[in-house]
C-alpha cells in the first residue's frame, strides 16, 4: 500500500472509530511521517522491525529525551499494528525495548509566584487582555496547553461554571472554573476577541490572522511574562497546569478528583504533585528550622 494511503487510512481510524481529539491525532501522525521521512518509505511493504530499531537508535543519538522516544515508539507500534491488523504489514510485531524513563518532578510554582506571573498582561491591550484570559483559565482548569489553545465556545459554560472537552484519547472530562477565571475570559469574549476573528467562530483563542494560537507561541508569552516577573524557575506552556495540580492538593483536594480534573488515566501520574508538595513542605521546615 502506498505510504500516502495508509496514513489517510490511519487517520480515519483514529479519528472516527477511536474518536480521537484532532491534537492527539496529529501528534500520532507527526511522529508516524518523521518515521517515514527518515527511511524514505513510499509502500508499506518497505517497513521491517529493523526500521523500527534503527530509527530508536537514530531519535536516541539526538539527545532528546526519554519520554520523547517512547511516545514515538508508541506511536510507530500502534501504526504497524493496525497495518498489521488491515493485512499491510507482514511481519511479528514485538516490543522493542526503549530508554528507561526517569520520572522527574514537574517545575512548580508558589502561590507568589504564581500572582506575579498571571500580573504581567497588560489589560490595556487586546492581546494582554487574551493572554491574561489564557493564564488564568490554565491556573483555574489545569487544561492541557493544546487542550486551551483548542478550546471552543461551546465547551465553556458560564452559568454553571465548567468547562466540558474531549481531552488525550477522546475521553470527556467536565472540570470547575471559578468565577475570577470566567470574569477574564467572558472580557475577552465579549469586548476583544471579535478584533481578531476572521471565518474561525468557534475558537476562543485566537491570533491577528484570525486562526488559534500555536504552541509555540504559548511558549514564547509564558517565558516572556515569567522573566518580567523575575520568576528563576524554568517556566514551560504545562507550568500552569502543574500549579494547578499541586496547589489544590496543597489544600486538600482529593486525589482522584485532582486525577479526574486532569484527565490522567493511572493515578500513579497524578501522584507525582503529591511528592512536589512533600518537598515543598519540607524545603519549607527545614528554612524555619535552621
Amino acid at each position: 500500500m502506498h505510504i500516502d494511503e495508509a496514513v489517510r487510512r490511519y487517520t480515519n481510524f483514529l479519528l472516527l472509530e477511536k474518536n480521537l481529539a484532532n491534537t492527539t491525532v496529529s501528534a500520532y501522525l507527526d511522529d508516524i511521517n518523521l518515521f517515514h521521512t527518515t527511511f524514505n518509505f513510499t509502500v508499506t511493504e518497505e517497513i521491517s522491525p529493523m526500521h523500527v530499531s534503527d530509527f530508536i537508535n537514530l531519535e536516541s543519538q539526538k539527545g532528546l529525551s526519554a519520554s520523547t522516544i517512547m511516545r514515538r515508539l508508541s506511536s510507530i507500534y500502534n501504526y504497524l499494528l493496525f497495518l498489521k491488523d488491515e493485512g499491510d504489514y507482514k511481519y511479528e510485531l514485538k516490543r522493542i525495548p526503549g530508554p528507561a524513563v526517569t520520572k522527574t518532578l514537574p517545575t512548580y510554582l508558589t502561590n507568589d509566584e504564581v500572582d506575579r506571573l498571571l500580573s504581567m498582561p497588560n489589560l490595556n491591550t487586546h492581546r494582554g487582555v487574551r493572554d491574561k484570559a489564557m493564564l488564568e483559565v490554565m491556573y483555574a482548569s489545569g487544561l492541557r496547553v493544546s487542550e486551551l489553545l483548542s478550546l471552543k465556545r461551546e465547551e465553556v459554560n458560564f452559568n454553571r461554571g465548567i468547562i466540558k472537552i474531549r481531552g488525550k484519547g477522546g475521553k470527556e472530562r467536565i472540570i470547575p472554573i471559578g468565577e475570577f477565571a470566567l470574569e477574564y475570559l467572558a472580557d475577552y469574549i465579549n469586548n476583544v476577541r471579535f478584533h481578531y476573528e476572521k471565518s474561525d467562530k468557534r475558537t476562543i483563542f485566537l491570533n491577528t490572522n484570525g486562526k488559534p494560537l500555536s504552541r509555540q507561541y504559548f511558549f514564547k508569552m509564558i517565558k516572556a511574562y515569567a522573566q518580567e516577573a523575575e520568576i528563576t524557575a524554568n517556566v514551560s506552556p504545562h507550568t500552569l497546569r502543574h500549579a494547578f495540580a499541586t496547589h489544590l492538593l496543597e489544600n486538600g483536594a482529593d486525589l482522584r478528583a485532582v486525577q479526574a480534573m486532569l484527565g490522567h488515566t493511572n493515578i500513579a501520574t497524578t501522584q507525582i504533585y503529591t511528592h512536589v508538595s512533600t518537598k515543598r513542605i519540607i524545603s519549607a521546615y527545614d528554612k524555619i528550622m535552621k
